[in-house]
């Protein structure tokens, strides 16, 4: 996939393009309906599939205090659109001048100008421009004018309701993490780097990774079965993520502890994906009571982790490449 940042470097497609426009925060199973469609869509016309975004996500920069905590990272949400077989991101620098501009003038710069688009694919609900006036209908009538045609989809949802970022993210800050990849069509996943931490888990016999991520929603704090990626090697671990309140921590920590790894990885880089949550954080009377409760948690996280795949996006939506397949969950496509 061919990602361009700056609208400037943009080479206007010479065989035309099918698009869609959105944040896409999480690439949920309803964000992958709008790509299928636009990859359907653009093989059929002999087009490039074109997805269109903008970085920061609009409320970074125009009303900060109601901006939502991101379920990915800009990096991933890249990485994701791209598993789903679309030709090119345009991920556009957002700006307050870019907020105030009519609609008008971006459906002819960007999609007509500089994308050659021939169709386009939105939700119902998306809207863009100065006071969000570019609407789906907008779009319509802007074809009509323009020389695009435009599919309008509707509310998309599977057996457990609708797919919305926003629910995601409720269910992520309560730390069902089962239950989210039902909408995600994946588990759960933060990219975190190794640093050094205070030894308390190897002094009770369960030495951790601590982690520092970008990610900026977290499962609610709590103990989880985890699977961890590691130089392309995945193994089985268990996770605490909160405040330590047994030794008083104020700041909260991940730390993982891989099950049968006995490596120095300070520096390396690590993803988690997260299985299903354990228990929540408790305080304990004594450091044996807490190394107790850690080996329960060791044995449940085993014996869970044995029988639970991994779902990764990629290997069940591998755009006719051939990848290794791992079990997706139902409803996924």
């Amino acid at each position: 996939m061919e990602i361009v940042r700056d609208l400037r470097r943009l080479v206007p497609p010479p065989e035309g393009s099918v698009a869609t426009i959105g944040n896409f925060d999480g690439v949920h199973l309803g964000h992958r309906e709008i790509f299928r469609r636009v990859v359907e869509i653009a093989r059929e016309k002999g087009c490039r599939a074109v997805a269109c975004s903008f970085v920061p996500h609009p409320l970074k920069l125009l009303a900060p205090d109601k901006a939502p905590l991101l379920i990915n990272t800009y990096e991933e949400k890249e990485r994701l659109i791209e598993a789903s077989c679309i030709d090119l991101l345009v991920s556009i620098p957002f700006s307050h001048e870019l907020a105030g501009q009519p609609p008008e003038l971006f459906v002819r710069e960007v999609l007509v100008d500089r994308l050659h688009v021939r169709h386009l694919v939105v939700g119902y609900d998306y809207a863009f421009g100065r006071n969000r006036t570019g609407n789906a209908r907008f779009l319509e009538d802007q074809g009509k004018c323009l020389g695009f045609t435009v599919d309008i989809l509707g509310p998309i949802s599977g057996p457990e309701g609708a797919y919305s970022s926003s629910r995601i993210r409720e269910m992520i800050s309560a730390g069902n993490v089962a239950g989210v990849i039902q909408l995600l069509g994946r588990n759960f996943t933060l990219e975190g780097t190794v640093i050094q931490g205070a030894g308390r888990g190897a002094n009770l016999g369960f030495p951790t990774a601590n982690l520092v991520t970008e990610k900026e929603i977290l499962p609610r704090p709590g103990v989880y079965a985890v699977k961890v990626k590691y130089a392309d090697r995945m193994y089985d671990g268990v996770m605490n993520i909160g405040f330590n309140p047994t030794f008083g921590l104020e700041r909260i920590s991940l730390e993982v502890h891989l099950l049968d790894f006995a490596q120095e990885i300070y520096g390396e880089t690590l993803r988690v994906y997260f299985i299903e949550r354990l228990r929540d954080e408790l305080i304990f009377s004594s450091v044996i009571a807490l190394a107790d409760q850690i080996s329960e948690d060791v044995s449940r996280a085993r014996a869970l982790l044995a029988e639970t795949p991994v779902v990764e996006y990629r290997e069940y939506l591998d755009c006719g490449i051939s990848h290794e397949t791992v079990q997706a969950p139902k409803g996924c496509r």
